[in-house]
């Protein structure tokens, strides 16, 4: 095979996909590609946010049934980029085209892929690619360097996080949400203007939450702790975290650590820095966390 424009520089891409199989043959497709000059690789939308900053990709192959972040709501954000890279979406399935293609995707390829299909792809990209202006070359290090380059800045993951509302796409600020419930593989995240469904396990946003003083305060619970006014006890004696958007249980087992993490913020000044319209004196708002997976409340 030959590239399709012989004078074009390779095309720099990146994979992403959860199934290690399906990445590992994507890839090597791709790497047999004369278009294709580098390929790097992402087991899911949050690796695939650690590497798009570098900037140095003219195009994202991206599945769209991920965990977490799906393909689509990476899409979204690539879209939101200064200068995003060419998106191509690789799925099984056929009914997310049109979602696809709304949000500025080149093609849209079903599984299995086909290596002409593929390359026609590629074309697409390069086509594209090129009638937007050429992407600028990853800056060439200073020669000799004084002193090693600091680090890149870190993706702040799920910063912002895209909530579908009857057909609609939000972008909720993490700083906005007040607890966490489980629901399965689904959250339900509450601020004081209502609460959003979310499909990313509890585990998973603990992870990438609780550097920002989400806390775990019961196995179906994140708190953000500078949105606690008080703690209260339930009529069976049990504790509750008491916030502008309601009322969160906390276990025995978190009981402690809670209060000690309390006092810390007090001390530092960031207890109830989260409520809203002031210091909170209780009231209507303060009804008991729960409810069942469904539509936003």
């Amino acid at each position: 095979m030959s590239p399709s424009d012989p004078g074009a520089a390779p095309l720099r891409v990146l994979a992403v996909d959860d199934v290690a199989p399906a990445l590992d043959e994507l890839c090597a497709m791709l790497g047999d590609s004369p278009d294709v000059g580098e390929v790097a690789r992402a087991g899911d939308a949050v690796a695939a946010l650690r590497l798009l900053p570098t900037g140095r990709f003219d195009a994202v192959f991206l599945d769209i049934t991920m965990p977490g972040m799906n393909g689509l709501e990476l899409a979204r954000v690539l879209s939101a980029m200064a200068e995003p890279p060419e998106v191509v979406f690789v799925t099984a399935f056929e009914e997310h085209a049109l979602a696809a293609y709304g949000l500025g995707a080149v093609d849209y390829l079903l599984k299995p892929v086909g290596q002409d299909r593929l390359t026609e792809a590629l074309a697409r990209v390069r086509r594209l690619g090129g009638s937007r202006g050429p992407r600028p070359a990853p800056a060439a290090p200073a020669a000799p360097p004084a002193r090693p380059a600091p680090p890149a800045p870190r993706v702040d993951e799920l910063a912002v996080v895209p909530v579908e509302l009857g057909g609609r796409t939000r972008y909720l600020r993490r700083d906005d949400v007040r607890f966490v419930e489980a629901h399965g593989d689904y959250v339900r995240l509450t601020t004081p203007s209502g609460s959003h469904l979310v499909r990313i396990p509890l585990s998973r946003l603990e992870e990438h939450w609780s550097p920002h003083e989400f806390v775990r305060v019961h196995r179906s619970y994140l708190l953000a702790l500078p949105a606690v006014v008080e703690l209260r006890s339930d009529a069976g004696g049990g504790l509750l975290a008491h916030t502008d958007a309601g009322d969160v249980p906390v276990s025995r087992r978190h009981a402690r650590e809670l209060r000690e993490l309390l006092l810390d913020a007090a001390a530092r000044g960031t207890l109830g820095s989260h409520v809203s319209g002031g210091p909170h004196t209780g009231g209507p708002a303060g009804q008991p966390a729960g409810g069942h997976p469904g539509a936003d409340r």
